[in-house]
Protein backbone atom coordinates (compact mmCIF):
# COMPACT_ATOMS: atom_id res chain seq x y z
CA UNK A 1 0.00 0.00 0.00
CA UNK A 2 1.25 3.46 -0.83
CA UNK A 3 2.22 5.27 1.97
CA UNK A 4 0.90 9.36 1.46
CA UNK A 5 4.22 10.06 3.54
CA UNK A 6 6.33 9.43 0.59
CA UNK A 7 6.62 10.64 -2.99
CA UNK A 8 7.09 7.95 -5.67
CA UNK A 9 10.96 8.54 -5.24
CA UNK A 10 10.79 7.55 -1.56
CA UNK A 11 11.38 10.94 -0.04
CA UNK A 12 9.35 12.60 3.00
CA UNK A 13 6.95 14.98 1.65
CA UNK A 14 4.78 15.04 4.73
CA UNK A 15 5.16 13.82 8.25
CA UNK A 16 2.11 12.47 9.81
CA UNK A 17 3.54 9.61 11.47
CA UNK A 18 6.28 7.65 12.35
CA UNK A 19 4.36 4.18 11.83
CA UNK A 20 5.64 2.96 8.55
CA UNK A 21 8.34 5.19 7.87
CA UNK A 22 11.72 3.36 6.84
CA UNK A 23 14.82 3.51 9.17
CA UNK A 24 16.79 5.50 6.71
CA UNK A 25 14.30 8.47 6.54
CA UNK A 26 14.15 8.33 10.32
CA UNK A 27 18.43 8.52 10.33
CA UNK A 28 17.95 11.57 7.58
CA UNK A 29 16.18 13.11 9.99
CA UNK A 30 18.46 12.68 12.82
CA UNK A 31 21.08 13.12 10.74
CA UNK A 32 19.96 16.24 9.13
CA UNK A 33 19.18 18.08 13.29
CA UNK A 34 22.62 17.21 14.51
CA UNK A 35 23.64 19.57 10.80
CA UNK A 36 21.09 22.50 12.20
CA UNK A 37 22.11 22.07 16.08
CA UNK A 38 25.35 23.96 15.29
CA UNK A 39 23.16 26.53 13.83
CA UNK A 40 21.32 27.09 16.86
CA UNK A 41 24.98 27.90 18.17
CA UNK A 42 25.54 30.66 16.43
CA UNK A 43 25.35 34.29 17.00
CA UNK A 44 22.70 34.50 13.84
CA UNK A 45 20.42 31.40 14.02
CA UNK A 46 19.50 31.47 10.41
CA UNK A 47 20.04 29.35 7.41
CA UNK A 48 17.61 30.49 3.88
CA UNK A 49 16.93 27.12 3.18
CA UNK A 50 12.81 28.11 3.06
CA UNK A 51 13.28 31.79 2.81
CA UNK A 52 10.43 32.93 0.54
CA UNK A 53 8.02 29.92 1.85
CA UNK A 54 5.05 30.48 3.88
CA UNK A 55 4.80 28.14 6.96
CA UNK A 56 1.40 27.93 8.31
CA UNK A 57 0.84 27.38 12.50
CA UNK A 58 -2.64 25.63 12.52
CA UNK A 59 -3.17 24.67 16.19
CA UNK A 60 -7.06 23.37 17.10
CA UNK A 61 -5.37 22.07 20.37
CA UNK A 62 -3.69 24.40 23.34
CA UNK A 63 0.38 24.09 22.99
CA UNK A 64 3.34 25.90 24.28
CA UNK A 65 6.70 23.57 23.84
CA UNK A 66 5.11 22.31 20.27
CA UNK A 67 4.29 25.85 18.68
CA UNK A 68 7.11 27.90 19.84
CA UNK A 69 9.49 25.42 18.67
CA UNK A 70 7.54 24.73 15.51
CA UNK A 71 7.94 28.59 14.80
CA UNK A 72 11.56 29.26 16.26
CA UNK A 73 12.72 26.67 14.08
CA UNK A 74 10.20 27.97 10.94
CA UNK A 75 12.09 31.28 11.65
CA UNK A 76 15.48 30.01 11.74
CA UNK A 77 15.43 28.47 8.14
CA UNK A 78 14.38 31.98 7.03
CA UNK A 79 10.48 30.95 6.43
CA UNK A 80 7.87 33.58 6.72
CA UNK A 81 5.68 32.08 9.76
CA UNK A 82 1.90 33.13 10.27
CA UNK A 83 0.24 31.27 13.62
CA UNK A 84 -3.38 31.13 13.01
CA UNK A 85 -5.48 32.31 15.95
CA UNK A 86 -8.35 28.91 15.44
CA UNK A 87 -10.39 30.70 18.25
CA UNK A 88 -10.90 33.79 16.00
CA UNK A 89 -10.58 32.20 12.62
CA UNK A 90 -13.38 31.26 10.59
CA UNK A 91 -13.45 27.99 11.70
CA UNK A 92 -14.93 29.12 14.60
CA UNK A 93 -17.96 30.33 12.58
CA UNK A 94 -18.43 26.72 11.41
CA UNK A 95 -15.87 26.96 7.89
CA UNK A 96 -14.66 23.36 7.89
CA UNK A 97 -11.45 22.24 8.36
CA UNK A 98 -10.73 21.61 4.36
CA UNK A 99 -12.32 25.02 3.66
CA UNK A 100 -9.61 26.52 6.01
CA UNK A 101 -7.00 24.58 4.35
CA UNK A 102 -8.32 25.65 0.41
CA UNK A 103 -8.30 29.40 1.45
CA UNK A 104 -4.91 29.33 3.12
CA UNK A 105 -3.71 27.32 -0.17
CA UNK A 106 -4.90 30.37 -1.96
CA UNK A 107 -2.50 32.72 0.17
CA UNK A 108 0.20 30.53 -1.74
CA UNK A 109 0.78 28.53 1.72
CA UNK A 110 3.43 25.86 1.43
CA UNK A 111 3.82 24.38 4.68
CA UNK A 112 1.05 23.36 7.05
CA UNK A 113 1.97 22.07 10.88
CA UNK A 114 -1.13 20.99 12.38
CA UNK A 115 -1.96 20.10 15.86
CA UNK A 116 -5.49 19.23 15.94
CA UNK A 117 -7.96 17.03 18.69
CA UNK A 118 -9.09 14.60 16.01
CA UNK A 119 -6.62 11.52 15.16
CA UNK A 120 -6.36 10.96 11.29
CA UNK A 121 -6.87 14.71 10.87
CA UNK A 122 -3.30 15.46 9.08
CA UNK A 123 -3.66 12.67 7.07
CA UNK A 124 -7.17 14.16 5.88
CA UNK A 125 -5.29 17.21 4.80
CA UNK A 126 -2.76 15.64 3.37
CA UNK A 127 -4.89 13.27 0.87
CA UNK A 128 -6.97 16.23 -0.02
CA UNK A 129 -4.22 18.31 -0.94
CA UNK A 130 -3.11 15.48 -3.20
CA UNK A 131 -6.55 15.58 -4.64
CA UNK A 132 -6.43 18.90 -5.64
CA UNK A 133 -3.70 18.81 -7.39
CA UNK A 134 -1.52 20.68 -4.75
CA UNK A 135 1.73 18.58 -4.24
CA UNK A 136 3.54 21.94 -3.66
CA UNK A 137 2.38 22.08 -0.07
CA UNK A 138 3.34 20.12 2.55
CA UNK A 139 1.78 18.75 6.15
CA UNK A 140 3.58 18.13 9.48
CA UNK A 141 1.69 16.47 12.05
CA UNK A 142 1.81 18.88 15.21
CA UNK A 143 0.03 15.81 17.52
CA UNK A 144 -3.35 14.55 16.55
CA UNK A 145 -5.81 13.34 18.90
CA UNK A 146 -4.15 9.35 20.67
CA UNK A 147 -2.91 8.74 17.27
CA UNK A 148 0.49 10.67 17.12
CA UNK A 149 3.26 13.10 17.45
CA UNK A 150 6.03 12.31 15.32
CA UNK A 151 8.07 14.99 15.84
CA UNK A 152 8.03 14.21 19.70
CA UNK A 153 9.31 11.14 18.90
CA UNK A 154 11.94 12.06 16.59
CA UNK A 155 13.34 14.45 18.66
CA UNK A 156 12.88 11.84 21.86
CA UNK A 157 14.95 9.44 19.49
CA UNK A 158 17.90 12.37 18.82
CA UNK A 159 18.12 12.88 22.61
CA UNK A 160 18.77 9.11 22.90
CA UNK A 161 21.39 8.59 20.69
CA UNK A 162 23.07 12.21 21.70
CA UNK A 163 23.36 10.43 24.91
CA UNK A 164 23.35 6.79 24.56
CA UNK A 165 24.52 6.87 20.88
CA UNK A 166 23.70 2.91 19.84
CA UNK A 167 19.60 1.74 19.67
CA UNK A 168 20.72 -1.82 19.42
CA UNK A 169 22.29 -2.08 22.70
CA UNK A 170 19.73 -0.26 25.15
CA UNK A 171 16.57 -1.68 27.16
CA UNK A 172 14.66 1.43 27.19
CA UNK A 173 10.96 1.77 29.64
CA UNK A 174 8.20 3.95 29.15
CA UNK A 175 6.21 4.73 31.96
CA UNK A 176 2.58 6.22 32.70
CA UNK A 177 -0.15 6.94 31.10
CA UNK A 178 0.22 4.49 27.59
CA UNK A 179 -3.39 4.21 26.94
CA UNK A 180 -4.27 8.11 25.93
CA UNK A 181 -0.78 9.40 24.88
CA UNK A 182 -0.03 9.75 20.59
CA UNK A 183 4.07 10.69 21.83
CA UNK A 184 4.44 7.15 23.57
CA UNK A 185 3.02 5.49 19.77
CA UNK A 186 5.09 6.96 18.26
CA UNK A 187 8.46 6.58 20.33
CA UNK A 188 7.10 2.62 20.36
CA UNK A 189 7.36 2.84 16.82
CA UNK A 190 10.40 4.71 16.39
CA UNK A 191 12.26 2.90 18.97
CA UNK A 192 11.63 -0.53 17.36
CA UNK A 193 11.99 0.63 13.28
CA UNK A 194 15.64 2.17 15.50
CA UNK A 195 16.87 -1.18 16.00
CA UNK A 196 15.81 -1.12 19.94
CA UNK A 197 15.76 -4.52 21.32
CA UNK A 198 13.82 -4.17 24.54
CA UNK A 199 10.98 -1.14 24.82
CA UNK A 200 9.22 -1.92 27.68
CA UNK A 201 5.77 -0.38 28.93
CA UNK A 202 5.26 0.20 32.89
CA UNK A 203 1.61 1.30 33.68
CA UNK A 204 -1.60 0.06 35.90
CA UNK A 205 -3.55 -2.08 33.57
CA UNK A 206 -5.99 0.76 33.25
CA UNK A 207 -3.78 2.62 31.50
CA UNK A 208 -2.07 0.56 28.81
CA UNK A 209 -3.65 -0.33 25.83
CA UNK A 210 -4.79 -4.01 25.01
CA UNK A 211 -2.07 -5.96 22.59
CA UNK A 212 0.90 -4.10 23.11
CA UNK A 213 3.25 -7.37 23.18
CA UNK A 214 2.26 -7.56 19.42
CA UNK A 215 4.14 -4.33 18.69
CA UNK A 216 6.77 -6.32 20.68
CA UNK A 217 6.82 -4.35 24.00
CA UNK A 218 7.34 -6.15 27.27
CA UNK A 219 4.40 -5.44 29.88
CA UNK A 220 4.93 -4.50 32.88
CA UNK A 221 2.30 -3.61 36.04
CA UNK A 222 5.50 -3.25 38.63
CA UNK A 223 7.20 -0.28 38.17
CA UNK A 224 10.14 -1.72 40.48
CA UNK A 225 10.65 -5.07 38.03
CA UNK A 226 10.13 -2.52 35.09
CA UNK A 227 12.78 -0.02 35.95
CA UNK A 228 15.48 -3.03 36.45
CA UNK A 229 18.82 -2.32 34.28
CA UNK A 230 17.12 -0.04 32.03
CA UNK A 231 19.06 2.50 29.70
CA UNK A 232 16.43 5.00 29.37
CA UNK A 233 13.47 6.03 31.24
CA UNK A 234 10.73 8.05 29.25
CA UNK A 235 8.12 8.96 32.10
CA UNK A 236 4.76 10.15 30.96
CA UNK A 237 2.08 12.34 32.26
CA UNK A 238 -1.30 11.45 32.99
CA UNK A 239 -3.90 12.57 30.20
CA UNK A 240 -7.08 13.47 32.23
CA UNK A 241 -8.03 15.72 29.47
CA UNK A 242 -8.89 12.79 27.52
CA UNK A 243 -9.76 10.39 29.87
CA UNK A 244 -13.46 9.52 30.76
CA UNK A 245 -14.63 7.25 33.84
CA UNK A 246 -12.39 6.50 36.80
CA UNK A 247 -9.36 4.84 35.91
CA UNK A 248 -7.08 5.79 39.07
CA UNK A 249 -8.27 5.98 42.51
CA UNK A 250 -6.31 9.25 43.09
CA UNK A 251 -2.84 11.48 41.95
CA UNK A 252 -1.28 10.27 45.27
CA UNK A 253 -1.75 6.78 44.82
CA UNK A 254 -0.53 7.04 40.89
CA UNK A 255 2.45 8.51 42.41
CA UNK A 256 3.13 6.05 45.23
CA UNK A 257 2.90 3.23 42.69
CA UNK A 258 4.09 4.81 39.79
CA UNK A 259 5.97 8.11 40.04
CA UNK A 260 9.91 8.19 39.61
CA UNK A 261 11.62 8.65 42.80
CA UNK A 262 15.13 8.86 43.45
CA UNK A 263 14.51 5.36 45.02
CA UNK A 264 12.99 3.69 41.56
CA UNK A 265 15.59 5.19 39.67
CA UNK A 266 18.44 3.54 41.03
CA UNK A 267 17.29 0.07 39.92
CA UNK A 268 17.74 1.59 36.18
CA UNK A 269 21.68 1.42 35.15
CA UNK A 270 23.94 4.11 36.93
CA UNK A 271 24.00 6.12 33.81
CA UNK A 272 20.54 6.05 32.70
CA UNK A 273 19.12 8.84 31.50
CA UNK A 274 15.33 10.40 32.32
CA UNK A 275 13.20 11.85 29.69
CA UNK A 276 9.64 13.64 29.74
CA UNK A 277 7.73 15.07 27.00
CA UNK A 278 6.19 17.81 29.25
CA UNK A 279 4.02 19.21 30.17
CA UNK A 280 5.95 17.74 33.57
CA UNK A 281 3.30 17.21 36.57
CA UNK A 282 6.05 17.17 39.89
CA UNK A 283 4.38 14.86 42.74
CA UNK A 284 2.37 13.00 40.12
CA UNK A 285 4.25 11.37 37.55
CA UNK A 286 8.12 12.50 38.77
CA UNK A 287 9.72 13.36 41.81
CA UNK A 288 11.00 16.57 41.98
CA UNK A 289 14.87 15.29 43.41
CA UNK A 290 14.69 13.75 39.58
CA UNK A 291 13.17 15.91 37.25
CA UNK A 292 16.31 18.66 38.32
CA UNK A 293 18.53 15.49 38.79
CA UNK A 294 21.74 14.97 37.24
CA UNK A 295 20.31 11.88 35.06
CA UNK A 296 16.98 14.02 33.66
CA UNK A 297 17.81 14.99 29.92
CA UNK A 298 14.30 17.12 29.84
CA UNK A 299 15.58 20.76 29.08
CA UNK A 300 18.19 19.41 26.53
CA UNK A 301 15.24 17.68 25.14
CA UNK A 302 13.25 20.55 24.19
CA UNK A 303 16.34 22.63 22.86
CA UNK A 304 17.28 19.12 19.99
CA UNK A 305 13.46 19.59 19.59
CA UNK A 306 14.32 22.77 17.38
CA UNK A 307 16.84 21.43 15.18
CA UNK A 308 14.65 18.05 14.70
CA UNK A 309 11.71 20.41 13.55
CA UNK A 310 14.00 22.46 11.36
CA UNK A 311 15.07 19.13 10.29
CA UNK A 312 11.59 17.89 9.49
CA UNK A 313 10.41 21.07 7.70
CA UNK A 314 13.73 21.32 5.43
CA UNK A 315 13.29 17.89 4.06
CA UNK A 316 9.49 17.69 3.37
CA UNK A 317 9.76 21.43 2.04
CA UNK A 318 12.57 21.08 0.43
CA UNK A 319 12.92 17.45 -1.32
Amino acid sequence: MHNPQLNKDGELIHLLSVEGLPQRILTQILDTAASFMEVSAREVKKVPLLRGKSVFNLFFENSTRTRTTFEIAAKRLSADVINLDINKSSASKGETLLDTIDNLCAMHANLFVVRHASSGAPYLIAEHLQRIGRDDVHVVNAGDGRHAHPTQGLLDMYTIRHYKKDFTQLRVAIVGDILHSRVARSDIHALTTLGVPEVRAIGPETLLPKHLDKLGVHVFHDMNEGLKDVDVIIMLRLQNERMTGALLPSAGEYFRHYGLTPQKLALAKPDAIVMHPGPMNRGVEIHSAVADGSQAVILPQVTFGIAVRMAVMSIVAGN
